[in-house]
């Protein structure tokens, strides 16, 4: 088997290959580490770990404390972020090293036939089955491109020396939202820009227009606009329109706008596969084989869903699947969920429709534990269907929202009803009573009664 990549999927697919039997290649490169480790989850959680530190010292006089003015050290906030992003990135190299010899091989590789790679060395690599492993890269316009050093991205972000006076987001995707609020918190000046009217891939409007207020209160948001940027002699120069209009100065660009799978140069119309519009093998997401070949997808390059949690799984369906040929092992994906890491937490899971569905609605504002922390503040929308109120989706920005949205996707993932989550214990007080408000509405509005120790009067915020 060879698998073209290195990264989260390529290891995944490479390590379930050869679990099953194979004898492997995995070809990469440059062998830097995974996308997470190196330019993603990582260094991106890095720094919005010192954004929520001076956030929350910011806030610290709501109790009663006294601190006197705290000053954020820009370079010294980036040198952790660039040395703790090192220090994962050689640990994903350590995993690397510890495979068997001449498994890693260090090359480009590029399709001549359906079984067949040739490598950027001479070397021409023929496999019985070949998994498509390779990732993707920031999307970069031309307009951006050409404003050279002013115009970053996800990927050069952290190697900036110090923290922007101004900066400009382009995007308010997960990557644009969470470094735009992370900066913000850091002390930037930060504006935010998307020619959408809606802020990520949030359903519930009630979610959303929680999701804007908390944004609005961090930085500039303006939506519905487009942008057009220009080199200054001090930065950027953009102007925007649309449903507003205006223009301003700033130091650096983020444009945070998408990512394009890397399937440039793999010569992919030599491989006998179906292409989509984007060039993107047709394939089926059970068992990540494009079409009845012998070639396979796993992670971003198959854009799906560009999230770890779905490269790992993708790359041990294709790995399991390229060593069944001709047999197909169909795989039951897990429930879709994301997590944008915004202060509170931003997340969206499952589906939002079904006939009959029915909603319910938490508001966080008065709810017991949040206040006493003070992060009351945020909204979740419960979807379930009828008749029996079986969760099966949800909208939420909420403190301690990544570890609710885990709650619920496992919850929904086993067709939990509202009733059932109802029975299991609360402890007093947890963030996690919270649900209780979204829940009972669900059971109000389906036949199940509310279980017996549960008491539909008590008050939100105790």
């Amino acid at each position: 088997m060879a698998i073209i990549g290195a990264g989260t999927a390529g290891l995944a697919a490479e390590r379930a290959a050869r679990k099953n039997g194979a004898s492997t290649v995995l070809i990469d490169p440059a062998f830097a580490g995974t996308t997470c480790a190196t330019v993603g989850c990582m260094p991106s959680k890095l720094l919005i770990a010192a954004a929520r530190e001076a956030h929350r010292i910011g806030r610290a006089g709501l109790f009663g404390i006294d601190i006197d003015a705290a000053r954020v050290d820009g370079p010294a906030v980036l040198r952790r972020v660039r040395a703790e992003r090192d220090r994962f990135a050689a640990l994903t190299r350590e995993s690397i090293e510890s495979l068997p010899d001449g498994v890693a091989i260090r090359a480009r590789a590029r399709f001549t036939g359906p079984d067949r790679l040739l490598l950027d060395t001479g070397r021409i690599i023929e496999a019985r089955a070949i998994i498509v492993a390779n990732g993707s890269a920031p999307v970069l316009p031309d307009a951006f491109a050409a404003l050279r050093d002013v115009a970053i991205t996800s990927e050069t972000v952290f190697e900036l020396a110090d923290l922007p006076r101004r900066l400009a987001v382009i995007g308010s995707g997960a990557i644009g939202l969470e470094l735009a609020q992370a900066f913000a918190h850091l002390g930037v000046e930060v504006a935010l820009f998307d020619r959408a009217d809606r802020v990520a891939n949030i359903r519930c409007p009630k979610v959303q227009a929680t999701l804007r207020d908390i944004l609005e209160r961090d930085l500039d948001l303006h939506l519905g606009v487009g942008v057009v940027a220009r080199k200054h002699e001090h930065g950027v120069h953009l102007s925007w329109s649309g449903r507003d209009q205006g223009d301003g100065l700033f130091d650096k660009v983020l444009v945070a706008v998408g990512r394009h799978p890397q399937i440039r140069g793999l010569d992919l119309d030599r491989a006998g596969v179906e292409l989509d519009p984007r060039g993107v093998p047709v394939h089926d997401r059970a068992t990540m084989r494009c079409g009845d070949s012998t070639i396979f997808l796993a992670g971003d390059v198959a854009a799906d869903l560009p999230l770890l949690h779905e490269a790992s799984h993708d790359g041990a369906i294709a790995g399991r699947n390229a060593v069944a040929l001709p047999a197909a092992v169909r795989s039951d994906r897990n429930t879709r969920f994301s997590i944008t890491f915004t202060e509170p937490t931003l997340a969206t899971i499952g589906d939002a429709e079904a006939d009959g569905a029915v909603t319910g609605t938490a508001d966080f504002a008065d709810q017991g534990r949040s206040r006493v922390e003070g992060r009351n503040e945020g909204k979740l929308t419960l979807y379930a269907a009828a008749p029996d109120g079986r969760l099966i989706g949800a909208d939420l920005i909420a403190p301690a929202g990544e570890h609710l949205a885990h709650i619920l996707a496992w919850a929904i993932q086993r067709r939990v009803t509202a009733t059932e989550l109802l029975e299991l214990p609360f402890y007093h007080p947890t963030i996690e009573e919270g649900l209780k408000q979204a829940l009972r509405t669900i059971c109000a509005a389906t036949p199940l009664p509310l279980p017996q120790n549960q008491d539909a009067g008590t008050p939100a915020g105790a």
